[in-house]
C-alpha cells in the first residue's frame, strides 16, 4: 500500500498524533497495574501480529540480498523505540507530566538538527521558524513556572533523542526498504527487547495491589486492561509505524516531527474529557501556537518536493 499525495499523508500522521495523544490517559491508568516491560512486550506483539495481513495485500517484494539489510534496519529502529518507550514510562515516575510532554516534546526541534548534524541535510528557514513556533507551543502547553532537571527529566529526555534519531533513521530506510515488513519486523524486536528486560528486571512481571490481590490472569482480563493494551497496541503502534515509515516516503523527517508536536494538544483534550483536566489559557495559547507552526513549515514545499536519499547512499558527518 503506497501513499502517493503528501496531503494524505499529513492527514494519517496527524491521526497517528491523535492515537498517542488519547491513549495517554488509558497507559497511565494500566501501568498502575502493569509494569513498563509487561506492557510493551503484550502491546507490541499484538501490534506486530496485526499488521501480518497487510502483508498479502501489499505484495512486496524483497530483492535479493535484502533481507540482512531489512534485519538490521527494523533491529535498530525496534531498539530506538524500545528505548524510547521505556524511558518516557519511567520518567513520569520521577517526574511531573507537564515537564515529561515539553521534554519529549524536544524531538521536534532536535530532527532537524540532528539531521543536520548526522546528513547534513540543510530546512529552509521557514522549517527553522516552524521549529522554533512549536518549541514555544510545546513549552506554553506543558510547562510550569519552573523548569528543574532530574532524574525522571534526564530520563525522558533520552526518549527525545530517541524519537527524533527513530524519524531521521525511517526516512532514510523507507527509501529502499518495504515498508510493511519494516514496520512488523520493528515492533517484533520492541516485543522481544521488552520480554527480555521483564525476564531480566528483578521487579515482578505484574503488580499485585494490597487494597484488591489479583492473580495475573485476573488482571489481565480487567476490561480497563484489555482496551488499553489493544488500542495502544493496534491503533497506536501498528497503524501509527506503518504509516509513518509508509508516509516518510514522501514527507520530509521534520515535517514528521512537527505534525507530532500535536500530540500534547490530543492528550490534554482526552485528560479534559475523561480526568476533567483544563487546559487554560496558556495551554490553549501552546496549542494555538503548535497548528501554526504546522502550518508556516509547510509554506513553499510545492515548489520543493523533498529529496529522499537512502541510507546507505548517505555519507555520514564524522
Amino acid at each position: 500500500m503506497t501513499i502517493k499525495s503528501p496531503r494524505t499523508a499529513l492527514i494519517l500522521l496527524l491521526l497517528v498524533s491523535f492515537f498517542w495523544g488519547a491513549e495517554f490517559v488509558l497507559i497511565d491508568l494500566s501501568v498502575e497495574v502493569l509494569p513498563t516491560h509487561t506492557f510493551n512486550a503484550l502491546r507490541f506483539a499484538i501490534a506486530a501480529l496485526s499488521l501480518l495481513p497487510l502483508l498479502y495485500f501489499a505484495r512486496e517484494r524483497i530483492e535479493k540480498g535484502m533481507m540482512p539489510k531489512l534485519l538490521g534496519a527494523g533491529l535498530l529502529l525496534g531498539f530506538l523505540l524500545f528505548i524510547a518507550f521505556y524511558t518516557q514510562t519511567e520518567g513520569l515516575r520521577y517526574t511531573s507530566v507537564s515537564n515529561a510532554g515539553f521534554i519529549t516534546g524536544l524531538n521536534v526541534p532536535l530532527v532537524p538538527v540532528l539531521a543536520f548534524l548526522l546528513f547534513r541535510q540543510h530546512a529552509r528557514a521557514n522549517v527553522w521558524v516552524g521549529v522554533i513556533t512549536a518549541t514555544a507551543g510545546l513549552y506554553l502547553l506543558t510547562m510550569s513556572d519552573t523548569l528543574a532537571l532530574n532524574e525522571g527529566d534526564i530520563l525522558v529526555l533520552i526518549c527525545a533523542f530517541c524519537f527524533a534519531v527513530h524519524i531521521i533513521l525511517t526516512g532514510r530506510f523507507v527509501s529502499t526498504l518495504p515498508v510493511t515488513l519494516l514496520s512488523i519486523i520493528q515492533l517484533t524486536a520492541v516485543m522481544i527487547y521488552s520480554t527480555a528486560a521483564a525476564w531480566l528486571s528483578p521487579d515482578p512481571a505484574f503488580y499485585y495491589p494490597e487494597a484488591a490481590p489479583a492473580s495475573w490472569q485476573e488482571q489481565l482480563s480487567s476490561p480497563l486492561i484489555i482496551v488499553s493494551i489493544l488500542v495502544a497496541a493496534i491503533f497506536g503502534t501498528a497503524y501509527a509505524f506503518w504509516a509513518q515509515s509508509a508516509c516518510q516516503m514522501i514527507i520530509e523527517p521534520h515535517k514528521v516531527a512537527l505534525v507530532f508536536a500535536t500530540e500534547p494538544v490530543f492528550a490534554h483534550v482526552a485528560a479534559w474529557l475523561f480526568l476533567g483536566e483544563h487546559l487554560g489559557t496558556q495551554g490553549m495559547m501552546g496549542a494555538g501556537l503548535i497548528i501554526a507552526a504546522m502550518l508556516i513549515s509547510e509554506l513553499g514545499d510545492r515548489k520543493h518536493p523533498p529529496k529522499m536519499e537512502p541510507l546507505d547512499h548517505t555519507a555520514v558527518a564524522e
